[in-house]
């Protein structure tokens, strides 16, 4: 044949039969792909200082221990409100003309998956102070510091960002640590992730593999929640496990008015809503809402809090908690 004798005529049919196959097989399909796949109506695009946080990110390997996939399964209930779905990830693009798209959806959780970390951790000092040094804010933490997206300076300008942070954990005593351009864009890029809200009417999947409670007696067996054990995942990051806080970043709930006073509707609005009307503090985001607390959550929480530290607080019931809990959500913020 001469098609097999002719090696112009054989290349040719073969580069045109492969470059056919590549069209129909891998290049219209992505086409259609890509327009049957859009970001959900209400996403936020990344700033450009997002943008330059995210690419801090990757070259950090953050995502060698960070995912941002919120699975099907009722285990990962604490990293959203909802499953993952296609839609999240559709609004990213090429990192560059060279590099593929960077969904850092991640493989491994050696910390806690980040997909709506903006939600639940929304605070610009807590998040330096913990890239500054993670065991300022949680001791147990296995993370490295990140010291290189900071800098000491004895005499900060006025438009420096200087960092708190404790006398302990500082080699010069005498200087300030200042985050750097770096460090704020890095923080710009985590305060940006929040899982968006789908569509109004549109129904999220649910999560797989629930927890059935067990049942005695016809009854539903239930069993006293631990406070402690609530405080410590949710509250000790920020307001330590002594309960004295971060100086400059969190107050102490060790003597705090609100623990031991009478406003119990404020006390329950700030684990619902969260706080921010002290400019001294870190604001504090909307945990009991975020985490999807329930009475018997809050009661929980306060009870412990309420006789830790020396602190002296008459005991609430989830009763008690469920009229304010309905009382409060009206009162949120939009």
């Amino acid at each position: 044949m001469e098609l097999f004798d002719n090696h112009k005529k054989l290349f040719t049919t073969a580069f045109l039969f492969f470059a056919g196959l590549t069209i129909l097989v891998a290049i219209i399909p992505a086409l259609n792909n890509q327009a049957n796949n859009a970001a959900l109506p209400n996403a936020i695009a990344l700033s450009e200082d997002a943008i330059k946080g995210k690419n801090i990110f990757i070259a950090n390997g953050c995502v060698a221990c960070h995912t941002q996939q919120v699975r099907n399964i009722e285990m990962d209930k604490v990293w959203g409100s909802r499953p993952g779905i296609a839609a999240d990830y559709a609004a990213n693009h090429r990192t560059d003309f060279w590099r593929n798209t960077a969904t850092l959806m991640g493989t491994e959780r050696t910390g806690p998956d980040l997909t709506n970390i903006g939600t639940r951790q929304p605070s610009k000092d807590w998040n330096l102070v913990h890239l500054f040094n993670p065991r300022i804010v949680v001791k147990q933490s296995i993370m490295p510091a990140f010291p290189w997206l900071f800098a000491i300076k004895k005499q900060p300008s006025k438009t420096d960002i200087i960092v708190t942070v404790p006398a302990a954990y500082l080699e010069d005593k005498d200087g300030k640590v200042v985050a750097t351009k770096d460090a704020i864009y890095l923080i710009a890029y985590l305060q940006s992730l929040k899982q968006t809200k789908l569509p109004e009417g549109t129904v999220a999947s649910e999560f797989l593999y629930k927890k059935e409670e067990g049942k005695v007696a016809g009854n539903t067996k239930t069993t006293a929640l631990d406070g402690k054990a609530l405080y410590t995942a949710n509250c000790q990051s920020c307001h330590q496990e002594n309960g004295e806080g971060l100086i400059g970043a969190y107050p102490p709930l060790k003597g705090s008015p609100v623990v031991t006073g009478d406003d119990l509707e404020l006390y329950v609005g700030i684990i619902m809503n969260g706080y921010n009307p002290r400019p001294e503090y870190g604001e504090m985001a909307a945990v009991g809402t975020n985490m999807n607390f329930t009475e018997n959550d809050v009661a929980a929480i306060i009870n412990y809090e309420g006789s830790s530290w020396d602190n002296k607080r008459k005991k609430v019931t989830p009763e008690e908690i469920k009229k304010l809990m309905d009382l409060v959500k009206l009162k949120a913020p939009k």
